[in-house]
C-alpha cells in the first residue's frame, strides 16, 4: 500500500481508520479507493446560540458529517454528549458507511451531534439546541441526502423538533427526513426496540452456532438506556440471565440473575431515566467499571465507545463480546481479546438493527404506508440472522476474525459502488 495513511489524535477515528486501512490492505483495494473511502465526503460545523432558561445565552457547538453517499443517503444519529467533537461524528460516520453497507440497505454512512451536558439542560433547552441545530443544518439534511437518527441522549422528541424545523422552512411536511420519530407522528412501530432486539438477536444466534445452551448462558450490559434495556430483555427471553447492568450510576449486580423488568420499569418511571435507588432480591451494587469485569457468558457494552482498551482488556472475563455501542473495543484492547481467547462479534454487524429500523421507517414515510409491529419485527430478525450467518460463514472460511470479516465485506459492496460512479462523487 502506497497510501499516505490518515492518523488522528482522536482515539475513536483513529480506530475507525487503522480498521480500515488493515482491511483494505488484506483486500488488495486499489491505492485510489483507499484515498476515497479513508476521507469524508463533508464535514460540517455549526454554532448554535440559545437563551438558556435564565435570559442568559450560551453557544453551543453542533456538528454533522457524511462520510460516503456511494450507496444511498448518508444515514446516521444526532447525539447530545459534552465530549462530541468533529473527528468524533467523522469516526461515527465512517463505522455508520460499513454498518449500512453490511447490512444491505440502500445508506451510505453519516453522524452528528451537539457538544452539550444534557442532564443539565431544561426540555426547553433542549427544544431551542434542536431547532437551530436543524436551521442550520438544513442545507445538509434531505430524505434523498442525509437522514439523521436518535443516538446518545436523543430520541423521538429531539426528531420531532428536527423534523417540524425544516418542513416549516421548506414549507412542507417533510417526515422521511429524520426517523426515529414518534408513531403518531410518521414513526414505524418496533424501531424503539429495534436496536437492542438486533443485539440480542446476534447474541443468540452466536451462541446457537456454538452449540451453547441459552439457558446456561449468563449475560452482562454496560449502559441500560434504549439498546441496553431492550437486549436484556430479549436476552431473558430467550431463557439467559442477566447478571449485571451499569449506567452511569453504578454497575447493579446478582450472581443468580436480575429481575430486568423490574429494572426496566424503575428506569422509565425515575425522572432522568436511571438506574439510581434500583435494587431487587440478590442485587448488589459494584463500582461502575465492574461491569466490564463481571464473570458472565456475554458482555455486551452498549455505553460508550473506547471502553475496553489495552489498558484495562486483561480483566475481562467474559468468553464472548457482542458490541452494542460503536465502537466500545480499541484495537490494542481487540488484541487482548484475540490472545485470551475471547470471539468478539462487532458492532457494525450487532447494533445495525437500529439503522435496519431506520430504513423501515423511511420507506414507509416515503410511501404513506405503515406496517404492523409484527411485520416489523419478522423483518428485522430475519435480516439480522442473515447478516450474522453470511458474516460467522465468511470468517470460518476464510479463517478470520468477525471484525475484519465484517469489514472486508462491507467495505467491498462501497467499493464496488464507488468504482461504478466513478471518481466525480
Amino acid at each position: 500500500m502506497s497510501v499516505v495513511k490518515r492518523t488522528s489524535s482522536n482515539v475513536l477515528l483513529d480506530t475507525a481508520l487503522k480498521n480500515f486501512y488493515a482491511a483494505a490492505e488484506e483486500m488488495g483495494l486499489e491505492d485510489g479507493l483507499i484515498e476515497i473511502l479513508s476521507h469524508s465526503e463533508r464535514r460540517t460545523a455549526v454554532s448554535i446560540p440559545v437563551e438558556m432558561d435564565d435570559g442568559t445565552v450560551k453557544v453551543f457547538d453542533g456538528y454533522r458529517v457524511m462520510h460516503n453517499t456511494s450507496i444511498g443517503p448518508a444515514k446516521g444519529g444526532v447525539r447530545f454528549h459534552p465530549e462530541v467533537c468533529l473527528d468524533e461524528c467523522e469516526a461515527l460516520g465512517m463505522m455508520m458507511t460499513w454498518k449500512c453497507s453490511l447490512a444491505g440497505i440502500p445508506y451510505g454512512g453519516g453522524k452528528g451531534g451537539v457538544c452539550c451536558e444534557p442532564l443539565e439542560l431544561s426540555r426547553k433547552e433542549k427544544e431551542r439546541i434542536c431547532r437551530t441545530w436543524a436551521a442550520r443544518m438544513e442545507p445538509v439534511v434531505g430524505a434523498m441526502t442525509d437522514v439523521p437518527a436518535p443516538d446518545v441522549n436523543t430520541g423521538g422528541p429531539e426528531m420531532v423538533w428536527f423534523m417540524d424545523t425544516i418542513s416549516k422552512m421548506r414549507n412542507r411536511l417533510e417526515p422521511a427526513i429524520f426517523t426515529g420519530k414518534p408513531i403518531p407522528l410518521w414513526g414505524s412501530k418496533g424501531r424503539t426496540a429495534a436496536t437492542g432486539y438486533g443485539v440480542a438477536t446476534c447474541a443468540i444466534e452466536l451462541l446457537k452456532n456454538l452449540n451453547f445452551d441459552l439457558a446456561k448462558a449468563t449475560v452482562a450490559i454496560q449502559g441500560f438506556g434504549n439498546v441496553g434495556t431492550y437486549a436484556a430483555l430479549n436476552m431473558i427471553q430467550a431463557g439467559s440471565k442477566v447478571v449485571a447492568i451499569s449506567d452511569i450510576t453504578g454497575t447493579y449486580y446478582a450472581k443468580d440473575g436480575l429481575d430486568v423488568k423490574k429494572a426496566f420499569d424503575h428506569v422509565t418511571n425515575h425522572p432522568k431515566h436511571l438506574l439510581e435507588g434500583f435494587t431487587c432480591p440478590g442485587c448488589q451494587k459494584l463500582d461502575l467499571p465492574e461491569v466490564l469485569y463481571v464473570d458472565c457468558t456475554v458482555l455486551i457494552p452498549a455505553a460508550l465507545e473506547g471502553v475496553i482498551n489495552g489498558k484495562n482488556a486483561d480483566k475481562v472475563k467474559a468468553k464472548y463480546i457482542v458490541e452494542a455501542a460503536n465502537g466500545p473495543v480499541t484495537p490494542e484492547g481487540d488484541a487482548i481479546l484475540d490472545a485470551k481467547g475471547i470471539l468478539v462479534v462487532p458492532d457494525f454487524l450487532a447494533n445495525s438493527g437500529g439503522v435496519i429500523g431506520s430504513y423501515f421507517e423511511w420507506c414507509q414515510d416515503l410511501g404513506g404506508f405503515f406496517w404492523t409491529e409484527e411485520e416489523y419485527n419478522e423483518r428485522l430478525v430475519r435480516i439480522m440472522r442473515d447478516n450474522f450467518q453470511r458474516v460467522w460463514a465468511y470468517s470460518k472460511d476464510k479463517n478470520i476474525k468477525m471484525r475484519r470479516a465484517a469489514f472486508m465485506a462491507a467495505i467491498q459492496r462501497v467499493a464496488d459502488a464507488a468504482r461504478m460512479r466513478g471518481i466525480f462523487l
